[in-house]
């Protein structure tokens, strides 16, 4: 096994998932995917590539694949310190103002040449502790080097205004069943509640309020589906007080009640199994 390398396949289309993206190099082999922030939609194919900066609630979705053909997609977790100790040694360049946590580019030769060599590895697995973490260097190198290396040297600068971003988004999911107060998540971002607002929406697309009702909603479908909760015991879990809120909110999000949500999603794993 490859450190923080995912490979993913689908042998159909799936329908809209809501999920969060931890912070990953996501590019496609065959395919194509769709990942909607907010109102943006981002669509990817083997002729880009899809970075996400921050843990973002995203709705994803395959919408090309086949058995003859299916959506194939190496997915890699960005390494942060790596990030760090490799910006040490390259010109400072800060960038600036504020980018979306997500963002999808043209994929090129120079970036595509580390990610096939780091695949290659898996059918040598002698070599990958000694050869993996220079083919994952190079590849963070060559990100760092493209439209989107502003953002991702914030990602690393623990003074960055992304980093605050990210200590918000960190505080937001360890207590997102608690009441929420804009002023306590600003004091752990180190910012005002103003400045954290309109900071936070410029990268997540949502307010800190938003953000926290997405998580709270997508851990409720969790423990629907995985753990068989009924919709009163989840919704209370995750801290809403009243059921019939719950509910509609859940509604909004996922386009049906949980009950029926829960069926609809395991009549589809069920199905994507049979004809895996």
């Amino acid at each position: 096994m490859v450190p923080r390398l995912s490979l993913i396949r689908a042998s159909q289309p799936t329908e809209p998932r809501a999920t969060v993206y931890e912070p990953a190099l996501c590019i496609v082999a065959q395919g194509r995917k769709r990942a909607m922030l907010g109102a943006t939609i981002f669509d990817y194919d083997p002729a880009k590539y899809l970075v996400v900066s921050v843990d973002l609630p995203i709705v994803g979705q395959v919408v090309e694949a086949s058995e003859a053909e299916p959506f194939l997609c190496f997915r890699l977790e960005l390494d942060v310190p790596a990030l760090a100790a490799l910006l040490l040694e390259m010109p400072r360049d800060a960038g600036s103002g504020d980018s979306a946590g997500l963002a999808v580019n043209a994929i090129t030769p120079d970036l595509l040449d580390p990610v096939i060599r780091l695949m290659r590895l898996l059918e040598r697995p002698a070599d990958i502790p000694i050869l993996a973490p220079l083919a994952e260097r190079e590849i963070l190198y060559r990100l760092l080097l493209c439209e989107q290396g502003a953002l991702l040297r914030q990602i690393a600068l623990a003074d960055s205004r992304l980093s605050q971003i990210n200590r918000a988004i960190g505080w937001i999911k360890r207590n997102y069943a608690a009441p929420f107060r804009i002023e306590t998540v600003a004091r752990e971002a180190n910012m005002s509640p103003s400045s954290l607002h309109h900071h936070f929406k410029a990268v997540t697309a949502m307010s800190p309020l938003q953000y926290q009702k997405q998580v709270r909603l997508q851990e409720a479908r969790r423990l629907i589906l995985a753990e068989r909760a009924d919709a009163a015991t989840a919704g209370f879990a995750v801290g809403y007080e009243s059921p019939s809120q719950f509910s509609r909110e859940y509604r909004r999000l996922f386009g049906a009640p949980p009950v029926r949500d829960a069926a609809r999603l395991r009549m589809s794993s069920e199905l994507a199994f049979s004809v895996a």
